[in-house]
C-alpha cells in the first residue's frame, strides 16, 4: 500500500507547475466536491478538460456549461445538456451544437436563420433536420459561407437546384456532396448543361474594403495559396472537379476522359476511384508523376494484371503502396518484401492471409517475408513460437509484442538478439514485471526501452523510478498507476509541464495532495 507524504513534501505540492491543475482536472479518482471547485474557478481550456470528464453529474454539467461556453459545445455533443438547459440567445454556439445533434429546441432554427452573425447561420445551415422554410431561407442567404455549408449536406433536390448557384464555391460543395444526382454530378464534372459561374473566391478579392465583415474578413471567405481567375474561375473549377472524381456517386462514364488531364490532382483523384475502367487505370499505370501511380496501385479495384505491372515500377514508394493494398496478390507481395522497404507495419493482405497461407509465409527462406507475417498478432501458437526462434533478428523484433510469448521465451529473445529486439520485448503485455526491471537497467541503455516500461501494466516501482530518468519516458511513468507516491509529489513541481500534468492526472495520486495542488490554485 502507498505511504502518505510527509508534510514536507505537502510543501512541494504548493509550488506545483501551473500545467498540473489541468491533470488534476482529467484525474478519474477526483473526488466530487473537488470537480466542482475546479469548475467554479476554470477557464476555457480548463473547462475543456472538465468536459471531457465521464463523472460529472448533470448539475455539474449545467454549472460548467454556465461557467465556460467553449465547454459547453462538447458538453452539449456528447448529450450532457438538454435544450431544457441552453439559453439559445445567451448560448448560441451551445444551441446550435444542440441542434446539430438533433436534440435542439425545433423553434431555434427559426430564431437562427435570421442572425445577423454569419458564423451562426453558417452551423445551422450544417444541421440535420431543418424545416423545409428555414433550408429555403438559408439557400437564398446571402453570404456564400452559408449556402456552401447547406450545399454540403443537402437533400438531392436541393443539391439539384444548387449546382446552378451562380458561385463555384457552391458548385464546388454540390460536387462533394454524396447525396447529389449522379445525372448533376456528371453536368458539374464536364461543364455542360449549367449556366456557367459568375463568381468564385478570386473574384471577391475585388471587393471594397468597405466589403469586409467585424473581423476583418472577406464576406465570401478567402481563396486558397495559388488560387487564380483570370474570369474563368479556373482554380475553383479544377477544386469542383477533383470533389467530383473524388464522389463515388459521380457516373463512371463520366469519368473515364481524366485520365489524361493536364492536372495531376485530378489524375490522382481518379486513380483511387473503386469503379475505376479497365483502360483509364492502364493509362494511369504509366503516368508520369509517382503519386498518381502510387494512388492507383493502393486501389484495390486495379487488376491483378495491373499489380503485376505496377510491382516492377521503378519508384520505390508505388512499390510500397501496392504492398498496401489489400487484394496483392501473395506472390507479388513477397516479391516486393524483397524489393521495397516497407517497415513494421501488418499489411492488409497479411492481416487477411488464410491458415495455409500463413503456414505458407512462416516457411519462407526469405527474411523479408517472414517478417512481413511477424506482423500478425493472431498467430496459431506454434508459428508464434517458431518466429520467436528465428534466426533473424528483424523477424524475433517483429514477432516480439506477440501475446502469448511466455517470460522465458521473451528473455530468450533479449538474450539472442540484445538491443535490436528490447524494446519491441519490452511492449509486449504479457512481459513480467521483472524483465522489464531488467531491462531498463541493462547496460548500455537502449532507449525505446524505457518509454514502453513507462506505459507497460505490469511495470513495477523499481522499473518506473529509472524510467523517470528518460526524457521521452519520464511523463508517461509521472501517469502510471504503480509509482510510489512519495515520487508523484516531487513530479507535480517538474519543470516540464507534461511530467507535471501527468502527475496530476495519476490516479494514485492520494486526496491529500490533490487537496493542498488544489488550495494553491484557489486562495
Amino acid at each position: 500500500m502507498a505511504v502518505l507524504p510527509q508534510p514536507e513534501q505537502d510543501v512541494r505540492v504548493l509550488r506545483a507547475h501551473p500545467r498540473a491543475l489541468y491533470g488534476l482536472a482529467a484525474n478519474p479518482a477526483l473526488p466530487p466536491d473537488l470537480v466542482d471547485r475546479l469548475i467554479d474557478v476554470a477557464d476555457a481550456e480548463l473547462g475543456g478538460v472538465l468536459a471531457d470528464r465521464a463523472d460529472l453529474t448533470q448539475p455539474q454539467a449545467v454549472a460548467l456549461a454556465d461557467r465556460v461556453e467553449e465547454a459547453a459545445v462538447p458538453l452539449a455533443c456528447a448529450g450532457r445538456l438538454t435544450a431544457a438547459d441552453v439559453d439559445p440567445v445567451a448560448r448560441p454556439h451551445t444551441a446550435l451544437a444542440l441542434l446539430d445533434a438533433g436534440i435542439g429546441d425545433p423553434k431555434w432554427a427559426r430564431r437562427f436563420v435570421a442572425d445577423p452573425v454569419v458564423d451562426h447561420r453558417e452551423r445551422l445551415a450544417a444541421c440535420p433536420g431543418l424545416p423545409p422554410d428555414v433550408t429555403e431561407t438559408l439557400a437564398a442567404d446571402p453570404d456564400v459561407r452559408v449556402v456552401t455549408e447547406l450545399a454540403l449536406w443537402a437533400t438531392p433536390d436541393l443539391a439539384a437546384r444548387l449546382a446552378r448557384h451562380p458561385h463555384a464555391e457552391v458548385r464546388s460543395a454540390v460536387a462533394h456532396n454524396e447525396a447529389t444526382p449522379p445525372e448533376v454530378l456528371a453536368m458539374l464534372l464536364g461543364g455542360g448543361g449549367l449556366p456557367a459561374a459568375r463568381r468564385c473566391l478570386v473574384c471577391d478579392q475585388e471587393e471594397t474594403p468597405s466589403a469586409l465583415d467585424t473581423h476583418g474578413r472577406r464576406p465570401h471567405g478567402e481563396p486558397l495559396p495559388g488560387d487564380a481567375c483570370d474570369g474563368s474561375h479556373r482554380s475553383a473549377v479544377l477544386r469542383l472537379r477533383a470533389r467530383a472524381l473524388g464522389n463515388p456517386a459521380t457516373p463512371t462514364a463520366s469519368v473515364t476522359g481524366f485520365a489524361g488531364h493536364p492536372s495531376v490532382l485530378l489524375r490522382r483523384q481518379l486513380a483511387t476511384r473503386r469503379d475505376l475502367p479497365t483502360g483509364a487505370g492502364e493509362r494511369l499505370a504509366a503516368d508520369p508523376a509517382p503519386g498518381v501511380r502510387g494512388d492507383l496501385a493502393e486501389n484495390p479495384a486495379i487488376g491483378e494484371a495491373l499489380m503485376r505491372v505496377l510491382a516492377r515500377d521503378r519508384d520505390p514508394g508505388v512499390r510500397r503502396s501496392l504492398a498496401l493494398n489489400p487484394r496483392v496478390p501473395l506472390d507479388v507481395l513477397t516479391g516486393l518484401a524483397r524489393t521495397t522497404r516497407i517497415g513494421s507495419i501488418l499489411l492488409p493482405r497479411i492481416a487477411a492471409a488464410s491458415p495455409a497461407e500463413v503456414e505458407e509465409l512462416a516457411a519462407s527462406p526469405e527474411p523479408a517475408v517472414r517478417t512481413l507475417l511477424a506482423e500478425r498478432r493472431d498467430l496459431p501458437a506454434g508459428v508464434r513460437d517458431a518466429l520467436a526462434l528465428d534466426p533473424d533478428a528483424k523477424v524475433v523484433k517483429a514477432v516480439a509484442p506477440h501475446p502469448g510469448l511466455t517470460g522465458a521465451r521473451l528473455r530468450a529473445m533479449v538474450d539472442g538478439h540484445g538491443g535490436r529486439v528490447a524494446a519491441r520485448v519490452a511492449a509486449n503485455p504479457d512481459a513480467p514485471a521483472a524483465l522489464l526491471a531488467d531491462l531498463v537497467l541493462r547496460e548500455p541503455p537502449v532507449r525505446g526501452v524505457f518509454r514502453e516500461v513507462a506505459g507497460h501494466r505490469h511495470a513495477g516501482a523499481r522499473a518506473l523510478i529509472a524510467c523517470l530518468a528518460d526524457e521521452r519516458a519520464r511523463p508517461v511513468a509521472a501517469g502510471h498507476p504503480v509509482l510510489p507516491v512519495a515520487a508523484l509529489g516531487e513530479l507535480l513541481a517538474d519543470d516540464d509541464e507534461d511530467v507535471a500534468e501527468a502527475a496530476a492526472a495519476n490516479p494514485s495520486l492520494p486526496p491529500a495532495l490533490m487537496r493542498a495542488l488544489l488550495g494553491e490554485a484557489t486562495p
